[in-house]
């Protein structure tokens, strides 16, 4: 039967995110001198799927190195978009289905076919078949996978342009435009 000491310091080393000192030990469980009861948990841990070892005077319980094979995972790393790729997700998000000339158009700068690659790589965008106009050019729209990944529902759950200017997002200079067309509009109309 084990008893509470030898629970309360394998719940202390299997809860803590670094390897602990005898003095984090003592700390963390209330035991004054933990090294028997170190010496005995390592005791009862021997031939196990995990170990609990001692590396420079800290303690910490580990895979047995035996095993580490099965836990080995390759991890992806995330890819940061370039400011050109999330300029042209946002144009597909509120413009879908758009074509690249468009992009091109509402962005005022030629795009890389490298950007387009990215964010279908991503999941984000996919082709969305090709318009029936004079060079069948492709068109491109979002994917359940972009929904997902920003927690929408649908793209009417997208922010418009009072939630972006509510929360900063607009440059001074689109919110000077946007005044700009609307002082011309309301000359137009007297």
């Amino acid at each position: 039967m084990i008893d509470h000491h030898l629970r309360a310091l394998e719940a202390a080393l299997f809860a803590a995110d670094m390897p602990m000192t005898p003095a984090d030990i003592s700390a963390a469980t209330g035991i004054d001198e933990p090294r028997a009861a170190l010496t005995e948990l390592a005791t009862l841990y021997e031939g196990r799927g995990i170990e609990l070892v001692e590396r420079g005077g800290r303690w910490l319980l580990q895979t047995a190195p035996d095993l580490a094979h099965i836990l080995r995972r390759e991890r992806e790393e995330p890819r940061k978009l370039s400011r050109a790729a999330i300029e042209t997700l946002a144009i597909i998000a509120y413009h879908e289905p758009v074509s690249r000339a468009e992009i091109e158009a509402i962005r005022g700068v030629q795009i890389s076919k490298g950007t387009l690659d990215a964010l279908i790589e991503a999941a984000w965008v996919r082709p969305a078949g090709r318009r029936e106009t004079p060079g069948r050019p492709l068109t491109y729209a979002t994917t359940p996978g972009f929904l997902d990944h920003f927690g929408l529902a649908s793209r009417k759950d997208l922010p418009g342009i009072d939630d972006l200017r509510a929360a900063g997002l607009l440059d001074p200079i689109d919110l000077a435009l946007e005044t700009q067309l609307s002082v011309e509009k309301d000359e137009v109309e007297d």
